[in-house]
């Protein structure tokens, strides 16, 4: 494990390789799984807010949804609040283009200036997932593999770009620029092999 300030950070995470290959998965992160993505209060606070900004940018089965719903959805099970899904098991927010790639309703409003904020940070950040200690005021940070995103490490593998920097807008986003740097100066300092 790396430890910087209160975030400890696996070692995959700037080891492994990744590069979303969306000709492969078709953005398949957004219907695959039992759970939405996890968002924190404060998201899901700005998304309610915000929500009739968002509507523009979602199709007709979210929309449907959202006029009835919250942005946001507690899970019972595993204590944890995430985005809604539909029946069929997809985010709420996930919408398809011209060729049938998934995309997030609220990163394509946030890239058309109409939201300040981007999508959920658990989101953004993937394959990293956090996970927080609340009692002993830590984080872990752990590579989430998942057999959907293999074509992903394959791609990331030939461009030889790790997973930290795959999702560098995310970590400064989350963390700020200094975190960012220490993690990529450790990963210059002990993977010299991999510049």
């Amino acid at each position: 494990m790396i430890a910087i300030d209160d975030v400890l950070v696996s070692e995959d995470i700037v080891e492994k390789h990744f590069i979303c290959n969306l000709d492969a998965c078709k953005g398949a992160c957004c219907w695959e799984g039992d759970y939405g993505a996890p968002m924190t209060q404060k998201e899901a606070d700005e998304f309610e807010k915000n929500k009739e900004k968002i509507l523009p940018f979602m199709d007709e089965a979210g929309k449907e949804y959202l006029f009835k719903n919250p942005t946001s959805k507690y899970y019972k099970a595993v204590k944890m609040l995430g985005t809604p899904l539909l029946r069929n098991k997809r985010c709420v927010f996930l919408t398809f283009d011209e060729k049938g790639f998934g995309l997030c309703g609220i990163e394509k409003a946030y890239k058309e200036g109409a939201l300040p904020f981007n999508k959920p940070v658990s989101c953004h950040l993937y394959p990293i997932r956090v996970l927080k200690n609340e009692a002993q005021g830590f984080e872990a940070w752990n590579y989430d593999r998942w057999d959907i995103c293999s074509e992903a490490c394959k791609l990331g593998k030939k461009h030889k770009l790790p997973i930290h920097r795959f999702v560098k807008d995310a970590i400064i986003r989350y963390k700020g620029q200094t975190f960012y740097d220490a993690l990529d100066a450790y990963y210059i300092d002990h993977y010299p092999n991999n510049e």
